[in-house]
């Protein structure tokens, strides 16, 4: 290995980060440009997407400088947006690092089936957080909360309008427990929920809290036992409308949906259908389809048992590490010569 690593990062590191970084090895040298290609970046992603980062504090270098931080570049840590054409102006590069949990992150843009090894921050961003929104928008309706919104608009009580349930004693099913999937089952579990779960392969020593686990082909046999089914999945091929109008027929009635994955792993039509027709109980959706380019649909933000969020579960009043720890420990991995973590696998996809 080269006297100098060279490592670039196009995302917006933290003080704290950057000592983290620098700490691993003295053969790293880092440069931090989180902000030099601000522009191309609103100029190439759609704009509800760009209207959420923050302005640049200065103007950036011309191109020539721009392409040169890149054409260095061994290993690459990326936000999300980054430059859309970053493996091509990155010859040297070997190892490019995606700080969100989502490969389909990469969709847009020409890293998605790149030569180099890629990696995301699967399983490691809010996994807590997340884990903690998902009990509070179960709560939501077995609690009946949104008829306490109501009275709190009428300025009168009527305890007769009130659905009452609790989650100890229900089933909960984890659609997807990964990272994030396991965190949020441990804490339904230690609720007095029976957790059950899929996964792409479902054999090995349960998970915490878990007391039954499938692979994808037994889930609606899942659905169908399950009060509540909260989306873990990562975004594929394979997930695309993951939840159909036969996943929607196989829950029980009155069943409560809680979305954390990805909008496009839900068909928004057949959900609505399942919502009108006074089948699906409820839903939680903190994703939806196409949010990068539109508001929710109006049918579903105003529909009375839907309670929609702006992709905001993973925050919380402590600082999101972004995936961070496994960066770092896949830089000492990288620099050991050993296999690094969360290696994206372009055929399964992610």
């Amino acid at each position: 290995m080269a006297d100098v690593v060279e490592v670039v990062s196009l995302a917006r590191l933290s003080p704290d980060e950057i000592r983290r970084i620098e700490a691993v090895d003295p053969r790293l040298k880092l440069s931090e440009v989180g902000e030099w290609y601000d522009g191309e970046i609103r100029e190439t992603w759609p704009a509800r997407m760009t209207g959420n980062m923050p302005p640049a504090k200065a103007a950036p270098p011309p191109k020539a400088e721009r392409d040169a931080a890149l054409a260095k570049a061994e290993i690459i840590i990326a936000g999300y947006p980054y430059p859309v054409d970053v493996q091509a102006r990155s010859p040297r590069l070997k190892w490019f690092h995606a700080r969100g949990a989502g490969a389909n992150n990469l969709w847009y843009g020409d890293m998605w089936g790149a030569t180099c090894s890629v990696t995301t921050g699967r399983g490691n961003v809010g996994p807590k957080a997340i884990a903690e929104y998902c009990v509070a928008a179960l709560f939501y309706f077995v609690r009946d909360f949104r008829q306490a919104e109501a009275d709190k608009a009428r300025a009168k009580f009527d305890r007769t309008l009130y659905s009452y349930s609790m989650i100890s004693g229900s089933t909960v099913c984890i659609v997807g427990a990964g990272g994030i999937g396991q965190e949020a089952g441990k804490r339904f579990a230690a609720l007095g929920a029976r957790v059950v779960g899929t996964r792409r392969d479902p054999k090995g020593t349960l998970p915490e809290g878990f007391s039954d686990m499938r692979g994808p082909d037994e889930l609606h046999a899942l659905l169908a036992e399950s009060d509540a089914a909260v989306l873990c999945v990562q975004l594929t091929q394979e997930t695309k409308e993951l939840m159909d109008q036969a996943a929607f027929a196989a829950m029980k009635k009155g069943a409560i949906l809680i979305n954390i994955a990805r909008g496009e792993v839900v068909d928004e039509d057949a959900l609505l259908e399942a919502l009108n027709s006074g089948h699906l109980g409820g839903a939680v959706l903190d994703v939806y389809t196409g949010e990068n380019e539109h508001p929710p649909p109006a049918e579903l933000w105003n529909h009375p048992r839907v309670l929609i969020t702006p992709h905001n579960s993973g925050r919380g009043d402590r600082a999101r590490s972004f995936g961070f720890d496994v960066f770092c420990e896949n830089l000492r991995a990288y620099l050991d010569g050993r296999p690094l973590a969360n290696v994206i696998d372009w055929e399964r996809g992610y």
